[in-house]
């Protein structure tokens, strides 16, 4: 079971994308999209404001009919935010983004931000700890050492 600071260290992209409040969603689109990301963290100096999403985009600017140039992050940002520490485990991420339908997770320590993760990551995670499992149990299967 690793912590979610062991999952940080071996993400390929290390920092997080942010966004103040103030930009227009349209803005947001391009960072997303330039930094091919799904969600930036909305931060107003040091503090975690908000979430916006490429959920939000779809479900509060398109759905309603706004412009993009027009609307202000702050209008489609989901807010509060839930946000993990870096000693929260893979399963606890899981489980948080499982019951409360989310993709992305800010991570603070010492109550700043020091990272994000999605659930890809955490998929990613799991799939390389049963992979290491699988060969350990067929080098123990075969006789073979590594």
């Amino acid at each position: 079971m690793k912590s979610v600071d062991q999952i940080l260290r071996t993400k390929a992209v290390q920092g997080v994308a942010t966004i103040a409040p103030s930009a227009t969603a349209q803005e947001a689109a391009a960072v997303m999209a330039s930094k091919r990301i799904g969600a930036l963290v909305v931060m107003e100096g040091d503090t975690i404001v908000g979430m916006v999403s490429e959920r939000d985009m779809a479900r509060k600017l398109v759905q309603s009919d706004r412009r993009a140039k027009m609307t202000l992050v702050s209008d489609i940002m989901t807010s509060p935010v839930m946000y993990v520490e870096t000693t929260h485990t893979n399963e606890e991420c899981m489980a948080l983004m499982t019951d409360n339908r989310m993709r992305h997770l800010p991570v603070l320590q010492r109550g700043k931000l020091v990272g994000l993760i999605s659930i890809g990551d955490l998929v990613k995670d799991v799939i390389s700890e049963q992979q290491f499992i699988i060969e350990q149990l067929e080098h123990y299967i075969t006789g073979e050492h590594a």
